[in-house]
């Protein structure tokens, strides 16, 4: 066997490996609920939103922005979480959206709100958002700060809450995954606080919380983190299927 086919060899059982431990790394991290039919997420006829930054946006398309359609999914978790619901639901004619902005930090999600959130008028709402608030300020593109992001969530969530008193609400931890292209130690202890900012504002308002940090930091003890991503915050194909995974052991 010549050397490239062994390496080829190596690397495609390394990735199963890896792959198949993707459901043992969710349950890990994630305590099973016993959910009643009387608490399902997901109604009949119900509308799913998936909002967020460019992680959620995974390269959708961007002019029609239908509902249950590839094209306006892109390819990352809110797809592959999209797709299963549809996928294991279709008596509940689910209709799901995703409306996330590549390189949108809280604030910017605001100004978009009324067209691409309220005006949907969604039963569950899915957020995944952060990183950009603190990675644009390293580049000198962002002068927020921790308390704007806690602050500017807050009045999201409440503006959200009046409008639509019944909505469900799935917020999702920002993350980062280390000895990667872009991410090192020194984001540890500024992400730590977004991330809490981030949970006190998932508990005043009772919401979902999907731990995407303890999940990614659990998964590099399975393979490699430029495996599940490359750069340390878009996640690579994997990394999409153990966001996805995590996302719907939440909610469902």
């Amino acid at each position: 066997m010549n050397l490239s086919r062994r390496n080829f060899l190596f690397k495609s059982s390394a990735g199963a490996a890896a792959l198949a431990s993707i459901p043992a790394i969710v349950s890990s991290c994630i305590a099973n609920e016993d959910k009643s039919a009387s608490t399902a997420v997901f109604e009949k006829g119900g509308i799913v939103l998936f909002q967020g930054d460019s992680i959620t946006d995974a390269g959708r398309e961007k002019t029609k922005e239908l509902p249950n359609n590839g094209s306006s999914f892109g390819g990352g978790y809110a797809f592959l979480a999209a797709s299963h619901l549809l996928n294991t639901m279709p008596e509940k004619e689910l209709l799901i959206y995703n409306r996330g902005i590549s390189g949108n930090k809280v604030y910017q999600l605001a100004s978009r709100w009324d067209k691409d959130c309220l005006d949907l008028k969604p039963d569950v709402l899915s957020i995944l958002i952060g990183v950009n608030d603190y990675w644009h300020k390293r580049n000198g593109n962002y002068d927020g700060t921790v308390e704007i992001y806690e602050n500017d969530y807050m009045k999201l969530l409440e503006r959200t809450k009046k409008a639509l008193p019944d909505i469900k609400l799935v917020l999702c931890e920002p993350f980062y995954v280390l000895e990667t292209k872009s991410v090192d130690e020194s984001w540890v202890e500024p992400m730590k606080q977004y991330q809490a900012a981030a949970k006190r504002v998932s508990e005043a308002f009772e919401t979902m919380w999907v731990p995407y940090q303890s999940i990614f930091d659990e998964a590099i003890n399975h393979a490699p983190g430029v495996y599940w991503t490359n750069d340390g915050v878009h996640p690579s194909m994997a990394g999409a299927q153990l966001m996805s995974e995590a996302w719907l052991k939440v909610v469902l």
